[in-house]
């Protein structure tokens, strides 16, 4: 990786191994790192499904006792990863219909309502229709910073309008990134895998050349994958040993373990 990080910033995260993927429980790991060390960290944790969720390389288990239950295993993760932002850092934290009121609720309670940047729809195109709703067809993406100085680049998409065809426009916050095919190449094998293009978009916008990006929840590692594309540094953590196994493939990385 070409990038460096300021003299500053290698101070600063030093506890953090920078560009490792580790297979841990997040909040235990974060627990045990000096705060203040990561310009951006994105989450996409499990969406309280109530179902196991499985695939060709791996699977995980998203069924909780009550929304309350799962409430309170998200809050202290979400604690200690406010904990370890820098005062400029920010979090995007990915999630759905069936939590996303209750958790934007508890960043306002974290971070404060004034550091609330953006309610992101991540929209797409696969999955199925009801004769008794709309579709639902998009994610929410929650997005909070620390402190006022918080880095954003606004990411530039082609413009879709016959007036400025051929032209490229400020993404706004309604994403339109299609999901990945059960065909496509990029797919490997984890479930709720996340397209490349979406992370890179939201990386390139919200975490500065060289910064370092933190994923506590990181399944098939696309964010760290993403994150290595830009010249970001990153920080992989998850539960899962299938889940790593495939991040570390997809990142050509050896074993990483706590330290």
């Amino acid at each position: 990786m070409t990038a460096r990080m300021t003299e500053s910033s290698q101070s600063a995260a030093a506890a953090i191994p920078l560009d490792r993927v580790i297979c841990a429980d997040c909040l235990e790991l974060l627990a045990s790192w000096s705060g203040e060390a990561v310009d951006l960290a994105y989450l996409d944790p499990p969406f309280c499904t109530g179902q196991k969720q499985a695939a060709d390389e791996g699977e995980y288990d998203d069924q909780w006792e009550s929304a309350e239950a799962y409430l309170q295993f998200m809050r202290p993760r979400l604690e200690q990863v406010q904990r370890v932002l820098k005062p400029n850092g920010s979090i995007l934290l990915h999630c759905d219909w069936r939590t996303s009121h209750r958790l934007r609720l508890m960043l306002d309670e974290l971070f404060g309502p004034d550091r609330f940047v953006n309610h992101l729809i991540w929209a797409y195109g696969l999955g199925g229709s009801s004769p008794r709703r709309f579709a639902r067809k998009h994610d929410d993406i929650l997005f909070y910073a620390k402190g006022d100085d918080y880095y954003f680049e606004p990411p530039m998409v082609p413009s879709t309008s016959n007036r400025m065809k051929g032209q490229l426009k400020k993404a706004t916050d309604v994403i339109d990134i299609p999901s990945i095919n059960n065909m496509a190449s990029e797919r490997v094998g984890w479930p709720t895998q996340k397209p490349l293009a979406l992370l890179e978009l939201l990386i390139g916008a919200c975490c500065p050349e060289g910064g370092l990006v933190l994923d506590p929840f990181c399944g098939s590692g696309t964010t760290l994958k993403a994150a290595a594309n830009l010249g970001r540094h990153y920080i992989g953590i998850d539960i899962s040993s299938d889940a790593i196994e495939i991040a570390r493939r997809r990142l050509g990385v050896a074993d990483s373990t706590p330290s």
